[in-house]
């Protein structure tokens, strides 16, 4: 298990930030869920954390934090952490796209701009699997790593006021879906009918840090479909699990 170099400094009254290597790295994420999975062993009460690419946020709900105290315990717990069965827990969600012009204002310009056709980019975007690196912004809203280096291409230059729920982008090196109408800027290839976060659930949102997410084209009568199957509770989310 590697050993990474990491800064721990206060965020706040009650929150603590701890950062590794800036840089995008599976193994990174490994090791931020590691420690993870490792302070929470300690079992001490009120904290909650938050991984994203290269860092993890921890914040107490109760208490301020004692940050000195603190950084010695964490620099402790991770020296002592060890791998953990978290793999075990994880899963390769599939996920249904529809790539019609209806849905994807943007897929035109993204075609012309990158110089690849727009079947190849459906194709592209649909053949990798793409890990969670962090879920923030907006509720349930995913970073995805791993886009193909052909689809790579910068945000909007002027970001929308709204767009809408289920709307499926690209920016820079990520992919992601808008879990809630909202101003954005990224560039819109196509929509999901799944709703990828729902308050009203004990688990509101499915996806967790560590896991993967695949896209596969569907339809524009398959969407509408898949938003009726949702709406009355039956429709099923594919998903298996992933192992070290």
């Amino acid at each position: 298990m590697k050993n990474y170099s990491i800064n721990i400094k206060p965020f706040g009254k009650r929150a603590v930030l701890i950062e590794w290597p800036k840089k995008v790295d599976e193994s990174i994420l490994e090791d931020i869920l590691d420690f993870s999975n490792s302070f929470k062993k300690l079992n001490l009460p009120h904290w909650e954390m938050s991984a994203a690419y290269n860092s993890l946020t921890m914040v107490n709900h109760v208490e301020d934090v004692d940050f000195s105290e603190m950084e010695l315990l964490i620099k402790k717990c991770y020296d002592n952490r060890v791998t953990s069965q978290h793999r075990n827990e994880r899963y390769l969600w599939r996920i249904p796209v529809c790539y019609d012009p209806e849905f994807a204002m943007d897929l035109e310009e993204v075609s012309n701009s990158l110089n690849v056709s727009i079947k190849k980019i459906i194709d592209l975007h649909t053949s990798n699997q793409y890990t969670v690196y962090g879920i923030g912004f907006l509720p349930g809203f995913m970073y995805l790593g791993g886009l193909p280096e052909e689809l790579e291409i910068p945000r909007r230059k002027e970001p929308r006021l709204a767009v809408s729920k289920g709307s499926v982008g690209l920016a820079g090196k990520q992919t992601g879906i808008y879990p809630q109408d909202s101003p954005g800027g990224w560039n819109i290839i196509g929509s999901c009918p799944i709703p990828i976060f729902d308050a009203k659930l004990d688990n509101p949102c499915f996806v967790n840090v560590g896991d993967k997410i695949q896209f596969y084209q569907i339809s524009k009568a398959e969407y509408d479909l898949h938003k009726i199957e949702t709406e009355v509770g039956i429709y099923k989310l594919e998903k298996s699990p992933l192992h070290a």
